[in-house]
């Protein structure tokens, strides 16, 4: 059947870009195709989206294919040279919809010269029952492993009243949870006049939007939560007792040469204070396994981190080299090292997980069903309840068990 594919690889914030290209694509007329909204954030980010084109050439070869996004931003000129590639968008281009009407095949514009962040307002996401929001673009931090502001630019707020407006839509379109998304969220409002702070910002969207059932926050560095944040992590049931914190590392000396702007003991206050704030969160984490020049000893510093700060949802990244990045200049890590020593963080991720889901057994908790059975609690646990329920729903269970990587729950 003739329609849009769109094959969203990476970050939270490409879900939401591939739904704003969706709807970009359609006005233009374009109505038999597939997107592969990329991502460059690793090596094998890179190679995931070379294989979704192949994969989707080989399906359908009649069918166009156009690249997009950050991977698409970086090396333009290395997709446009793939013979499935009918079209390469960069990641301004993507979101413009003049691009869509253009006949152009390369359009990648210079990011460090783009116009402050907009909204791209979208009422609905057909796939997804929480809706995903962008509160702003790119970042000003140079980490020396990443390639991102290469990609995305410097940081770029989308103003309060464009983001309320969007996040009403999406209420208004049958969402019951929002999800704020953007590359370095906890620099939110930097660039914008009077410089309001993430905290700021997410009080007056709850307090503008009284019918958003649940607001959740993706990725924070440990380093950016203001003190507006905090109360509201204290004291507000709509915000989302789940905090996802880009740690990358345990080691003082590798987090330097890293060039992130926390320490260990950062990590662990920022936990402790969490949970002192809101008894029931739950701290997810970022982690870079094999960052070069890390020794053995160095490694078991982030292995020892997860239970010392107490973290549950790991998501672990083996470290790739990125081109133009200084990282990739150091003394490198063997690569079966690094496999290894990622491996075994995962290990450990999947430990702190299954205690965290055993302790859930008895609790009374709330779940937005999901398509597939499954619905999430307000900690992002996956439940799956004992008899069917329509996705988007809000209800109550009680947590009976744990089957694998899920709980199993009672209706009420």
């Amino acid at each position: 059947m003739p329609g849009l594919d769109i094959v969203s690889l990476g970050c939270r914030l490409n879900l939401y870009e591939s739904e704003v290209m969706r709807r970009s694509a359609e006005a233009a007329g374009l109505t038999d195709a597939v997107i592969v909204n990329s991502c460059a954030v690793t090596a094998e980010a890179e190679r995931q989206t070379r294989q979704a084109i192949r994969h989707a050439h080989r399906a359908a070869p009649q069918r166009p294919v156009i690249v997009a996004g950050c991977a698409a931003q970086l090396h333009p000129q290395t997709f446009a040279a793939m013979p499935e590639v009918a079209r390469v968008l960069g990641n301004g281009a993507k979101l413009d919809p003049e691009s869509w009407r253009s006949g152009a095949r390369v359009i990648v514009g210079d990011v460090m010269a783009r116009t402050p962040a907009a909204s791209h307002p979208v009422d609905g996401f057909a796939r997804n029952t929480r809706g995903f929001l962008q509160m702003q673009q790119g970042c000003d931090h140079r980490c020396s492993f990443c390639v991102i502001p290469l990609a995305r630019g410097n940081n770029s707020s989308v103003p309060l009243g464009e983001v309320v407006t969007a996040a009403r839509q999406l209420v208004t379109h049958g969402h019951r949870e929002i999800v704020l998304t953007g590359v370095d969220l906890g620099g939110y409002g930097a660039d914008l006049p009077g410089r309001p702070s993430l905290g700021q910002a997410v009080r007056r969207l709850l307090a503008l939007v009284p019918d958003l059932a649940r607001l959740r926050l993706s990725s924070l560095d440990p380093a950016e939560i203001d003190e507006d944040l905090w109360r509201l992590i204290a004291g507000e049931e709509r915000l989302m007792p789940h905090l996802h914190l880009a740690v990358q590392s345990g080691d003082d000396l590798i987090l330097k040469r890293m060039k992130r702007r926390h320490l260990r003991r950062d990590v662990i206050d920022t936990a402790a204070r969490a949970r002192a704030a809101r008894p029931d969160i739950v701290l997810g984490a970022d982690f870079i396994a094999g960052f070069p020049t890390e020794t053995e000893a160095q490694f078991e510093r982030s292995l020892d981190l997860v239970e010392a700060a107490g973290l549950t949802w790991l998501h672990v990244f083996p470290y790739s080299p990125r081109p133009d990045t200084p990282a990739a200049r150091m003394p490198q890590v063997p690569g079966a090292v690094v496999k290894a020593r990622a491996a075994r963080l995962r290990r450990a991720g999947e430990a702190a997980e299954h205690r965290f889901l055993a302790h859930q057994i008895g609790e009374r908790r709330q779940i937005l069903m999901e398509r597939g059975g499954i619905g999430r609690t307000a900690q992002y646990a996956p439940v799956r309840p004992d008899r069917p329920v329509e996705a988007g729903s809000l209800v109550p269970v009680t947590i009976t068990g744990v089957e694998g990587a899920q709980l199993r729950g009672e209706l009420d």
